[in-house]
C-alpha cells in the first residue's frame, strides 16, 4: 500500500505533535514536590527570550562558584551529558562531568528574581547542550 504525500504529511504533523506532547509532560513536576511552593504561578510565568523556562521543576539552583558574570555576560558550571534534578537529588552530585558554558544573552530572565538564588534551565539536545533560561541571583 502506498501512501499519498498528504497522508504522509498528517502522519508526520501527527507524530510532531505527539514528541512536542511527551516533551511538555517531562518538563513539568511530575513527582509534585514544588506543587505547593507559594512561588509555583510566578516560576511557572517565567519566560526568556528564548521561551517558557517551564518552572521551577526543570531548573535547578547554582552554588555560587557555577555561575558567574563578566563584562555583562554570563556563564554557568553544568553538567556535560543530560541529568534531571528530583526530589532526592535536587543538585548535580558531585563527581559528576560538569562544564562551563555561556549563556546566550536571550537566555537571561531580566525580571526582579523572587527566589534570590540564581537558576539555570539548561537543555541536552541533538545540536549539543544550550541554556534556555538563567536567572542570576545575589553572588555571596
Amino acid at each position: 500500500m502506498k501512501l499519498k504525500p498528504v497522508e504522509l504529511m498528517l502522519g508526520l504533523i501527527v507524530l510532531l505533535v505527539a514528541v512536542l506532547l511527551a516533551w511538555h509532560a517531562l518538563a513539568r513536576d511530575l513527582d509534585g514536590r514544588h506543587a505547593s511552593s507559594p512561588l509555583k504561578p510566578w516560576f511557572d510565568s517565567l519566560k526568556s527570550g528564548k521561551g517558557p523556562c517551564c518552572s521551577d521543576a526543570d531548573g535547578w539552583a547554582l552554588n555560587d562558584p557555577d555561575w558567574e558574570s563578566k563584562a555583562g555576560k554570563y556563564r554557568v558550571r553544568v553538567p556535560r551529558h543530560q541529568w534531571l534534578p528530583s526530589r532526592e537529588q535536587p543538585r548535580p552530585p558531585e563527581g559528576l562531568d560538569m562544564i562551563w558554558v555561556d549563556v546566550p544573552d536571550d537566555a537571561v530572565i531580566t525580571e526582579p528574581n523572587r527566589a534570590g538564588r540564581a537558576m539555570v534551565w539548561p537543555i541536552w539536545g541533538s545540536d549539543g547542550l544550550t541554556i534556555r533560561c538563567f536567572m542570576p541571583g545575589a553572588m555571596t
